[in-house]
């Protein structure tokens, strides 16, 4: 499979571990093997329509948060992007933004 189904695995993953969901538990509500599912996290396998909307709902994201897989980029495209928001941003998001990262 292409890129494209890589990383809709890993987001699929990536919500999936953010619920708190095992792949058995997930599989089971979206009726189908877990072999499956493990196949569309590695992105072996495209998940049919239906399975995308019971992910959508099992999430509670919208269906563009599905496909929502920039952060996977890359370090010298997150970077550059980053620094893309830094410069373009007033003083007072710039403080904020320095406040979260400090804390993280």
């Amino acid at each position: 499979m292409g890129e494209i189904s890589k990383k809709l695995g890993l987001r699929i993953k990536e919500l999936r571990e953010r619920q708190g969901l095992t792949q058995m538990k997930l599989a089971e509500i979206l009726n189908m093997e877990v072999s499956n599912l493990s196949k569309i996290e590695r992105g072996v396998q495209i998940p049919k329509e239906e399975s995308l909307e019971k992910l959508i709902s099992v999430f509670g994201v919208d269906a563009r948060d599905l496909f929502d897989y920039e952060h996977f980029a890359d370090r010298k495209i997150l970077l550059d992007r980053i620094k893309q928001i830094l410069d373009s941003s007033e003083d007072e998001k710039l403080k904020k933004y320095y406040q979260i990262l400090i804390n993280l």
